[in-house]
């Protein structure tokens, strides 16, 4: 079964851009990695995308395989395809998690998103984010705005049940 990415984390990020995955993650990436065994360094994927993208999006080798399977079934030349091509494949970085369990990251990812000295990680099941913690409570306030529009006593997993009404 394919392990998940759960919880969020605060991390320090230094100088050179090096900063701590957390242990759960770490976990997460090497069973999501099919090269990787004890005192290998998992490898992962960095999607930075896009100008209108405000966070890293971070996939474990399996699950960016996936995605890269999804895009190669699209008409090869298509519009769709070479959009996709360019903000997974083209505007991402693979990397490995070092023996300290850190990443280094580059100047250019750090600066795209407004990354100084302080990371936040959150994980969205088959991946993980990395945000600048002012961008992500900016964003946060939409999502909460999102949930507003439910009642109250609201409980999400609804949105699971498929044979719901309306």
């Amino acid at each position: 079964m394919l392990r998940r990415f759960r919880g969020e984390f605060h991390q320090k990020v230094d100088g050179k851009g090096r900063v701590s995955i957390p242990a759960d993650f770490r976990r997460v990436l090497e069973s999501g990695d099919p090269s990787w065994t004890e005192g290998l360094n998992p490898e992962f994927v960095v999607v930075f995308g896009g100008p209108k993208r405000d966070y890293l999006e971070c996939y474990t080798i399996e699950a960016a395989a996936e995605v890269d399977a999804q895009i190669a079934e699209l008409p090869r030349g298509s519009t769709e395809r070479r959009l996709l091509e360019r903000l997974f494949n083209g505007q991402s970085l693979k990397t490995s998690v070092d023996e300290t369990g850190r990443i280094v990251l580059p100047a250019k990812l750090r600066t795209k998103i407004g990354l100084d000295d302080a990371a936040y990680f959150i994980a969205t099941g088959d991946t993980f984010q990395i945000w600048k913690p002012e961008t992500f409570e900016a964003d946060e306030a939409k999502f909460e705005a999102l949930l507003d529009q439910y009642p109250e006593d609201f409980d999400p997993l609804v949105l699971l049940d498929k044979n719901r009404d309306g």
